[in-house]
């Protein structure tokens, strides 16, 4: 797929987002191809590590607010979007997941390194979940996973108020492995990606079993999908896009 770049190398599966132009803003196609992806990592037993990371200085900027938009209006059905299958494939997928962010990581591209095993982040990242400025909620079960992970007060303020995290203050709460110089990511990612494709596959797969609620996770997501459709259909939510649109900043108490 033309945004998303797929590699199978020596037992490692990459996922790269390739549409910097945009910042790699998710658009519908690419989740679908982000999820067929990690469809293709859990049946084949040739890969043994899935290692997602990016083009250009941006992680990714979240979902393409087009399809949001699209979707508010009325023009595009929320069930028929690909993020819910990478989502689900996220949830569980059982082989290892490690994750290399070079730079801005919203929304989802924050929401989905909690279902990622090793993450790794440029000293240049910031990690971002302004759900609410744009009149939605949390998803990927971010809503369960951020709290349990650094707390309720940290996650709110992060979901809530838009508070963006730089890689060091990511690191200190336990939202990463470790920070290292830009051009030093992709080496130390694809080193540790080495270090897991050395180990006993059958035996990494019952740990991170053991170590996640898959069923817990997904009933979750399901519960997150449901209000996130309602908030997409809110007049909230339609002021917030076509505030967007108009370069504007949205005005919350006329709707």
């Amino acid at each position: 797929m033309e945004h998303v770049h797929t590699r199978l190398e020596n037992g490692v599966l990459s996922l790269i987002l390739a549409r910097p132009e945009k910042k790699n803003a998710l658009t519908n196609a690419m989740y679908g191809a982000l999820a067929d992806g990690l469809a293709q990592a859990g049946a084949d037993p040739a890969v043994r590590c899935v290692l997602i990371t990016s083009q250009g200085d941006a992680f990714t900027a979240g979902n393409d607010l087009g399809d949001f938009a699209a979707v508010a209006s009325g023009a595009l059905v929320r069930s028929e979007m690909n993020v819910h299958r990478f989502l689900g494939q996220l949830a569980l997928l059982d082989k290892p997941i490690v994750a290399a962010v070079p730079g801005l990581a919203v929304g989802v591209g924050a929401t989905m390194l909690l279902h990622c095993d090793l993450v790794f982040l440029a000293d240049t990242a910031t990690l971002s979940a302004p759900f609410v400025d744009l009149a939605l909620v949390p998803e990927a079960a971010s809503s369960a996973l951020l709290p349990a992970r650094i707390g309720h007060v940290r996650a709110f303020a992060m979901f809530a108020l838009g508070e963006r995290l730089d890689a060091q203050t990511a690191l200190s709460w336990g939202l990463a492995n470790r920070v290292v110089a830009g051009s030093e990511l992709q080496a130390v990612a694809l080193a540790a990606c080495a270090a897991l494709v050395a180990k006993p596959l059958g035996a990494l797969v019952a740990t991170k079993r053991l170590m996640r609620e898959a069923e817990a996770i997904t009933a979750r997501m399901a519960v997150e999908t449901d209000v996130f459709t309602e908030r997409l259909a809110s007049p909230e939510a339609r002021e917030a896009f076509t505030a967007f649109a108009e370069r504007r900043k949205p005005d919350f108490g006329k709707v």
